[in-house]
């Protein structure tokens, strides 16, 4: 284990310059096809079998240990968000409206950097190591399902993954057992009335007073319908209804997110908005068209593989904190993994103790420390070795 954070210590400058490239020349979900080829090349360079292509997008690159044993997975994102970046670093995004503003560059660095590390230990590794570069994570349907069905799990044990957070201060390491991030649907609706003149109402079905309703009657649906000790959020995100101010709107349109935990609560809330929409429209005298798209399940973590990930990290050098957190109402394909196979989820902090403002996930001045990369790396190489020295063959 000392041999593994020495030569992760020796690898960060590197893991720094990756980061660094990746975040320059950051790709869209489905559009990876560059970061795709820059990994699986670093890949074939440490002389791992790889796969390209996984499931569109996706590499998977295979380090089979000197010694029999059994197979951990570890899995990183590597796609970017379609937002301007309004940071002033120098290594700042060189792709116009386009920026890695989730970590995913700081994700595939850790997982890179963690590769060749582990290569240089091959001889002593009892088992295989496999690296998911994953493709796709913001955007639905996402890359997860899509490996899988390509067969990325295929004679997996255990598969480990973390997220760069930076609303955690560097060298904390955030975990839950069991249900972790939340299921995350959305939802289109197009209310059909009659347009006007705004001098007329009387002559119009108002599609504007009509979506004002369902804003507010849907809202009641989490407050008033759904156990309070249920978790679950819906929000409209979207209202639109353009026109002339005196000019009463024929058609509206909404869009909106749901999040739960709980199956049976993510089925009826589905239902419900149509009830909702169904019962306003008819006392309207307008029709409507509703679409509901289920994006990801709940990512669920199995508690024995979170317990050891969890017990594990307190000895990492580096990690100042390890911590037990509430369920996080953000959704993450990494779901997809842990009906499939045992694992276990976490954050890793990303938040430097020197700046004055941190700006969250998504945002065009995100950034992170670096030094969580490291931390990142360690937790999952040691994670790695642990697992496979308990579970030899």
């Amino acid at each position: 284990m000392n041999k593994l954070y020495e030569l992760l210590d020796q690898a960060y400058e590197e893991m720094v310059e990756i980061r660094r490239y990746l975040h320059q020349h950051p790709e869209l979900s489905f559009q990876e096809e560059n970061t795709a080829k820059y990994i699986a090349e670093y890949h074939r360079n440490l002389g791992h079998e790889v796969r390209t292509g996984v499931g569109g997008n996706g590499v998977v690159a295979t380090l089979h240990g000197g010694k029999p044993g059994q197979t951990v997975a570890l899995r990183a994102d590597f796609d970017a968000l379609p937002i301007q970046e309004e940071t002033d670093v120098p290594y700042k995004s060189q792709v116009p409206g386009v920026m890695h503003a989730c970590g995913h560059d700081s994700h595939t660095a850790t997982l890179l950097g963690l590769a060749k590390v582990l290569n240089c230990m091959k001889d002593e590794i009892e088992g295989n190591v496999v690296f998911i570069h994953q493709h796709a994570e913001e955007l639905l349907p996402g890359g997860a399902i899509a490996m899988i069905e390509d067969g990325c799990l295929e004679g997996v044990d255990v598969i480990f993954g973390q997220h760069i957070w930076s609303p955690t201060p560097v060298g904390t390491i955030e975990y839950r057992t069991g249900p972790m991030m939340a299921a995350a649907d959305f939802f289109k609706v197009k209310i059909q009335g009659r347009g006007g003149h705004g001098s007329q109402p009387h002559l119009t079905k108002d599609s504007v007073v009509i979506g004002a309703q369902l804003v507010g009657t849907i809202q009641q649906i989490v407050s008033r319908r759904v156990d309070p000790l249920d978790s679950a959020v819906i929000s409209i995100g979207s209202f639109e209804a353009k026109n002339a101010s005196n000019v009463i709107a024929d058609t509206a349109f909404l869009q909106g997110t749901v999040r739960t935990f709980k199956e049976s609560t993510r089925e009826f809330i589905e239902a419900e908005i149509e009830r909702v929409i169904k019962g306003t429209c008819i006392t309207a005298d307008c029709t409507y068209t509703y679409e509901y798209q289920k994006g990801y399940p709940a990512l669920v973590n199995h508690k024995e593989e979170m317990e050891f990930v969890a017990n594990l990290a307190e000895t990492v050098p580096g990690v100042t904190a390890v911590r037990e957190i509430e369920p996080l109402m953000g959704g993450e394909d990494f779901a997809y993994y842990l009906e499939h196979v045992k694992g276990a989820f976490f954050n890793t902090g990303g938040q430097s103790p020197e700046w004055i403002e941190t700006y969250p996930h998504h945002h065009p001045k995100f950034n992170i420390d670096e030094k969580g990369m490291l931390i990142a790396a360690k937790v999952l190489g040691a994670a790695t070795l642990t697992y496979l020295e308990n579970n030899k063959k």
